[in-house]
């Protein structure tokens, strides 16, 4: 597989964010077309567009080192990871506020700039350099506070797919985000999700675990995988005590069947019900879409739509 021109992601970003507007979406992203890896599509991106970048970081590991790696809870679905840390973490080369800008400058509705979270970029890393991976949890903090700081966009979302796998490392994966969102000049965004690699849920455990973690942080909503959990799971967010907007998350990635507009509704309907009125800030799918086929994806935007306007009834 070839690697895409620059000029060929602008195009095919154009093309995307013009269906998302088109389907009547109120908030659009960019696809996550510009940092698309040939050597690893089963995370589009996620780990490897950020990490390669940056100071402190090398690719290549000694055969112990990847002995070692390979002994590490919780990425037993990576067999090799992405870089090894072997000096402090820096900015590098790492420029976000290009694609970001790119963004802004194709969309003519609010947007959405999402990047990976602390958490997860200290999981999936090898270390030769830290004392304890809460270290390099806030060594990434640093340098994605930094990024974050010189975007534009309406919405930065932070995504975490490993933590509500893991929900004993709340407690500094909480003081790692909040570094982050509070660094962000516009709207705070967490998704949280249980995984999407390769298109298949990598991690298990229940949202209760992460009650705590969600009311602390310092966003203005978080984006939460649904669809695809169990229905009487949405009751636990009737404990959060603070004000934070829910993202619900209507439309499952993992399946090429396409949802009907009334299912959609009606989910949102049973959902708003438990969470209580006003509480529902945006609807979305689970996760992303990059493992289905762009036909599949523009249908389920579309039902998307449809299934919120029903919702509304507009």
């Amino acid at each position: 597989m070839n690697a895409p021109s620059q000029q060929e992601l602008i195009e095919a970003t154009k093309d995307v964010v013009t269906s998302m507007e088109s389907a009547g979406l109120d908030l659009v992203c960019d696809g996550e077309l510009y940092r698309f890896d040939t050597t690893h599509p089963e995370t589009n991106g996620m780990i490897e567009y950020f990490l390669s970048p940056m100071g402190g970081i090398r690719a290549d590991l000694k055969p112990e080192e990847l002995a070692a790696y390979q002994e590490k809870k919780g990425m037993v679905f990576r067999s090799k990871p992405p870089g090894i840390v072997y000096d402090k973490i820096r900015t590098g080369t790492l420029d976000l506020a290009l694609p970001c800008k790119r963004l802004k400058e194709i969309a003519t509705k609010p947007v959405k700039f999402t990047m990976t979270g602390p958490h997860m970029l200290s999981k999936t890393v090898a270390n030769n350099y830290y004392e304890s991976i809460e270290e390099i949890a806030m060594g990434f903090a640093d340098v994605l506070a930094g990024q974050v700081a010189q975007l534009n966009a309406d919405v930065i979302q932070l995504d975490e797919a490993n933590l509500p796998g893991h929900p004993d490392e709340c407690e500094w994966a909480l003081r790692a985000i909040n570094k982050v969102l509070d660094a962000i000049p516009t709207v705070g965004a967490v998704h949280l999700c249980f995984g999407n690699y390769a298109g298949k849920r990598v991690q298990t455990g229940t949202w209760d675990a992460l009650i705590g973690y969600i009311d602390g942080l310092h966003a203005d909503h978080v984006v939460l995988e649904c669809k695809n959990r169990p229905e009487d799971e949405i009751e636990v967010f009737k404990e959060l005590k603070s004000n934070i907007g829910l993202g619900i998350g209507i439309i499952d990635i993992k399946s090429s069947e396409v949802e009907a507009p009334e299912d959609i509704a009606r989910d949102l309907n049973r959902i708003s019900k438990v969470v209580g009125q006003g509480r529902i800030k945006y609807i979305h799918p689970d996760c992303g879409f990059w493992m289905l086929d762009r036909s599949v994806a523009d249908a389920k935007i579309r039902a998307l739509v449809q299934g919120r306007n029903l919702f509304l009834g507009t």
